[in-house]
């Protein structure tokens, strides 16, 4: 197939950059994931969050500071249009007064995507979606491997009673037997806990946890080569939550914490995962309210296509 064969984000010398479709990276729209290699899908969802809210408006915004964005990674030389089929699927349709029926909601439309052998690419949306993305996941691949990129470790038992919010998923996950327990790597948690051993709890079940003070003045190259040896060739999705980055690069988010990754660190990280058999990722937590500059959306846009890129490296 030729490069004409597959769909093309739309150029800003045809159309201006503050114009044309408002999709991710002004892809063309599809209604489903059927015949598509990857897509990127939306949950604009924030009736999971704790602290401050905004994060239903995360996948617009997204999408829009995604406008600059050009086909060709520079840097690694990924061309993902080239020879993969890609578009953007729109949002699910959550029910915002219900969190536990937009879980199921979620569950389902990822099982139908995933029937497609769809690879998605998810906006958030708050960290509550990765719990029903991985439930899945798991009919689909059975248990994977997980990167979690995050301040905090969503390892909650609850939140205020309630077992579903976005403080729990990974500990949800787990229950399912979602995860590879030996093959799931969480870096960049940070500051406060609520008891001395908050972070202890994944590394209890074999968890390969990274605090953000051991990231500190480093390139994270290096901790991936350990991560990719960790994965190996089993399924691996990645679950990117913008407030891994510290505020100063990525303010506009519901659980700032101060002392964070870079946004270098970040691509070392997206990038590191190449070679693996990435099935899935997300980018979660973009509050827009919070930043009217739009950089966390304009930062977020730029690592859901690093990932991309990673995917369709791996593919090719």
């Amino acid at each position: 197939m030729s490069k004409s064969d597959f769909n093309q984000s739309l150029s800003g010398n045809s159309m201006p950059r503050f114009g044309g479709p408002a999709t991710m990276m002004r892809l063309p729209a599809h209604p489903n994931a059927k015949e598509l290699d990857a897509c990127f899908v939306g949950i604009p969802m924030d009736i999971g969050t704790s602290n401050r809210p905004g994060t239903r408006l995360g996948p617009r915004q997204i999408r829009d500071e995604s406008r600059m964005i050009r086909p060709y990674n520079m840097a690694t030389g990924a061309a993902p249009f080239d020879h993969m089929q890609v578009a953007d699927i729109g949002d699910v349709p959550i029910n915002t007064f219900d969190l536990k029926k937009s879980i199921h909601i979620i569950e389902h439309f990822y099982d139908e995507v995933l029937a497609q052998d769809t690879i998605p690419l998810t906006l958030g949306g708050d960290h509550t979606l990765t719990w029903p993305i991985l439930r899945a996941m798991r009919k689909k691949h059975g248990p994977v491997a997980l990167i979690h990129v995050d301040a905090h470790s969503d390892t909650n038992e609850d939140m205020f009673g309630e077992t579903v919010a976005h403080g729990c998923p990974f500990r949800r996950a787990w229950e399912d037997d979602c995860l590879i327990n030996d093959r799931v790597t969480q870096i960049g948690v940070r500051t406060t806990g609520y008891a001395a051993d908050d972070f202890d709890w994944g590394r209890q079940k074999g968890w390969r946890v990274v605090q953000a003070e051991e990231c500190w003045f480093k390139s994270l190259a290096p901790l991936m080569e350990e991560v990719r040896a960790r994965v190996g060739d089993a399924p691996v999705y990645l679950s990117f939550d913008i407030d891994s980055l510290d505020p100063a690069f990525a303010p506009g988010t519901g659980t700032a914490e101060p002392g964070g990754l870079s946004t270098w660190q970040a691509y070392e990280i997206v990038r590191g995962c190449a070679g693996l058999n990435i099935v899935g990722c997300d980018l979660v937590e973009v509050s827009p309210p919070y930043d009217p500059s739009g950089n966390t959306a304009l930062i977020a846009a730029n690592l859901l296509y690093e990932m991309l890129c990673v995917v369709s490296e791996n593919k090719k």
